[in-house]
């Protein structure tokens, strides 16, 4: 046989099927942690979007709407708002390995405080219109003196196993009568 007329040998076919075997695996690794990635995502914009609403409504005066007598004063009077009294689902089986749709209607999920000031949800105007693969949640302690926390959570189960990865983050009000949050997400499992 001439040497262009020679075919590949079977070994060199083993090494060529041995090569396209290993660079599936890891696509397929690269692709599902990317997956993974885009949908935690959701969880990490959504905690830094209320932070960013908790601190705006920190900022505005919340004084009473009593008239004040002549040559009286009213000092500043700034609040976080109050924490919220139902997560938004209200259980983790509603995102397990699934996504989950709130509703807009008054009263429930990102509505269920709205007819209370200052509580919840509706005090942060903070909702998601869109399916969530996340539970969300926030609480607060000392809404009006300096040492008073804020603390922000999303919880959630994408591949359904009852593993929860769980998103924090955090905010205080300094002695300053300012509020500052947590420059980083605290993430526990976060491709759970």
């Amino acid at each position: 046989m001439k040497a262009g007329e020679r075919g590949f040998t079977l070994i060199e076919l083993m090494i060529v099927v041995a090569i396209i075997g290993i660079l599936s695996v890891l696509a397929t690794y690269g692709v599902r942690k990317y997956l993974a990635n885009a949908k935690t995502a959701e969880a990490r914009n959504s905690l830094g979007e209320m932070a960013r609403q908790q601190a705006s409504e920190f900022e505005q005066e919340s004084m009473p709407g009593a008239a004040l007598s002549p040559g009286g004063t009213a000092g500043i009077s700034r609040s976080l708002c109050l924490s919220a009294t139902a997560s938004v689902p209200a259980t983790p089986d509603k995102i397990k390995g699934q996504k989950y749709q709130s509703s807009q209607a008054a009263g429930v999920d990102w509505n269920a405080d709205k007819a209370t000031p200052g509580v919840g949800f509706a005090c942060l105007r903070f909702t998601i219109d869109a399916p969530q693969y996340y539970m969300y949640n926030f609480a607060v302690t000392t809404p009006k003196a300096a040492g008073g926390t804020w603390v922000a959570t999303a919880q959630g189960d994408l591949n359904g196993d009852g593993n929860l990865s769980t998103f924090t983050l955090s905010g205080v009000i300094q002695p300053t009568m300012t509020f500052s949050v947590a420059p980083n997400l605290v993430e526990l499992n976060p491709e759970e």
